[in-house]
């Protein structure tokens, strides 16, 4: 999805009207449906190479998937393919950014477009830091394993697995925290539904409201006493 915003960002940011107006909200959902499919298709087909082996855990069992996955799919499918298409998408985009002011367009509009590359952009420098290391170490692993025969080379490896891992699990929480620190926009939003919506409808709900006492109106009192005498 990483690359889906990359290329989303680049289309809609270039300067030539047929290719800005290409990526449209139809066309967004449909290839997000799209890719979704495969991968779900993907990763139930690789369940089925796969044993679960006491001293390693789960390994791959098939010599022919070890090569698609040594060859293609750690190096390829989950490295090298989305690294360079997330970070050519936004490079391009950047150099597009640069060329809004040839654009006749309003400066709130440039100044978004510029605000969301950025963000886009250190989204992707964040991806390519966090998963590069991983799947280096996932091609590393799929073709030296260890045994638990080798207790401290494999407890080695387990700390290595489960910090690289860690890193690249960062990918799906690190974005929010990303876009605080790049957009000032962005922030302006996340402070106005933190205070103005959701601490004030808290504290609606939680918080009881003291009783008011309001003074009567001793004026109009008098005036109906003096009437009704009169009567």
């Amino acid at each position: 999805m990483i690359c889906c915003t990359a290329a989303d960002e680049y289309f809609s940011t270039n300067y030539l009207y047929n290719i800005r107006y290409l990526c449209t909200l139809k066309l967004s959902r449909y290839l997000a449906f799209v890719f979704i499919c495969i991968w779900i298709t993907h990763s139930i087909i690789q369940t089925f190479f796969y044993n679960i082996v006491p001293s390693l855990g789960c390994k791959i069992s098939n010599d022919i998937y070890l090569r698609y996955a040594t060859y293609f799919t750690y190096p390829v499918l989950t490295g090298l393919l989305p690294i360079v298409i997330s970070l050519l998408c936004s490079l391009f985009a950047y150099q597009n950014v640069r060329r809004l002011v040839r654009r006749q367009i309003s400066v709130a509009r440039r100044r978004l477009d510029r605000q969301i590359t950025v963000m886009c952009f250190m989204r992707v420098i964040a991806f390519i830091c966090l998963a590069a290391p991983y799947c280096c170490y996932r091609i590393y692993a799929v073709n030296n394993p260890v045994s638990r025969s080798e207790p401290l080379e494999f407890a080695n490896r387990q700390l290595v697995h489960v910090i690289f891992a860690s890193l690249a699990s960062l990918n799906f929480g690190i974005s929010f925290y990303l876009f605080i620190i790049s957009s000032s926009h962005f922030r302006r939003q996340v402070k106005f539904i933190l205070v103005k919506k959701c601490w004030n409808r808290w504290k609606n709900l939680c918080c009881f409201r003291n009783n008011e006492i309001t003074p009567e109106n001793i004026v109009v009192n008098n005036l109906n006493m003096i009437i009704e005498e009169i009567n």
